[in-house]
């Protein structure tokens, strides 16, 4: 399943903000959940793939801010005799009035990454493969021009094409170690290892 995929499962177009997401999950979820749907083996089915969509989505479609509350006034104001008059409590030389601004796409972004990256661990380590190239995927698409994601992405191939070797699955394993010489191409380690790797192919054709 890919991000689009998961979109159209939710009944969304791609990048719907997550409160979206969050609120379809959530009608979607009850009218097909187990309960409500007993012996319905479709319902049961399509209620386990609308949770799969979600928990991906939670993973690559940062939270919206929340905008900050508007605080009370900590002046008193009363009218007596006509005349305003207002109290205001002395200011500090100390203290300086900070505007909140919004939080900057850039800094966003950066946020998604590494929330990302700590995800792609955790898949990696527990050999969830197909999971971790679907997520870096998902991230390279969301930031094209980012090196780094693009070096993960060549890795996560490297590392499942190393995989299938090892399960003896031959033909696919040169396909995913073709893509990671594709996907970073200048990688000068990252040649070294995957010739390496074409090495081994050979000897066992």
């Amino acid at each position: 399943m890919d991000l689009g995929d998961c979109y159209r499962l939710l009944g969304l177009r791609s990048g719907a903000s997550f409160a979206d997401i969050k609120a379809s999950y959530r009608r979607l979820v009850q009218q097909y959940h187990p309960d409500i749907n007993p012996d319905d083996t479709k319902a049961k089915d399509k209620f386990i793939a609308l949770t799969d969509a979600y928990k991906f989505l939670q993973m690559v479609v940062p939270l919206e801010e929340t905008a900050p509350k508007s605080s009370p006034k900590s002046s008193y104001s009363s009218t007596a005799g006509g005349v305003n008059t207002e109290v205001k409590p002395p200011k500090s030389p100390f203290k300086r009035t900070v505007t909140p601004h919004p939080p900057k796409l850039e800094d966003i972004e950066q946020q998604l990454k590494w929330k990302t990256y700590d995800q792609l661990q955790r898949f990696l380590q527990s050999k969830r493969f197909p999971q971790a190239i679907a997520l870096v995927e998902a991230l390279a698409a969301r930031l094209p021009a980012d090196k780094e994601v693009r070096q993960w992405q060549a890795i996560v191939y490297q590392i499942w094409g190393r995989t299938l070797i090892s399960e003896n699955q031959l033909p696919k394993a040169r396909i995913y170690l073709k893509k990671a010489l594709k996907t970073d191409p200048y990688n000068k380690t990252l040649l070294d290892e995957i010739q390496s790797d074409f090495q081994r192919l050979g000897q066992i054709f």
